[in-house]
């Protein structure tokens, strides 16, 4: 009743010019991104501590190594690039700063959560909550200013 289809579907003729990466892969390849991002901010706020306008002792130095290390884990032993720290200061900087890390250790989690990777949502939940500490007590400290 119906003839049998003699040709090749269009989506077996090609072959790929270029390696396909699994899903897995790929979300290693974000997840490092993310904390790669992380790592930044971190060192910038380290920068910013350093410098007498954050609380020294907050555990940033330690905090950025665990970061580095889970980055260079996901990038199969390479290990990231340090950023240096930006112009600016201030209480407004850090806050800045550390909106900006909650956002990437937010990112970092959904990530980590969906390749199943525990270590590094321990890491980003951590992080997560540091930041929002650190941008609570900035805010009780202005509003006890005032």
């Amino acid at each position: 009743m119906y003839e049998p289809i003699r040709t090749k579907s269009v989506h077996t003729m090609a072959e790929p010019e270029f390696p396909h990466r699994s899903r897995g892969e790929e979300l290693d390849i974000q997840l490092a991104g993310h904390l790669a991002a992380l790592l930044a901010v971190t060192d910038e706020l380290r920068a910013l501590s350093a410098d007498g306008d954050g609380d020294p002792g907050s555990g940033l130095d330690r905090a950025a190594e665990r970061i580095a290390e889970q980055v260079a884990r996901l990038r199969r032993g390479r290990r990231p690039v340090r950023a240096t720290a930006a112009g600016g200061s201030g209480t407004a900087r850090a806050d800045s700063l550390h909106r900006r890390a909650h956002t990437l250790a937010g990112r970092a989690l959904v990530v980590a959560a969906s390749r199943a990777d525990t270590a590094a949502a321990i890491l980003a939940a951590e992080r997560m909550d540091a930041h929002a500490a650190a941008l609570d007590a900035s805010s009780a400290a202005l509003t006890a200013a005032h």
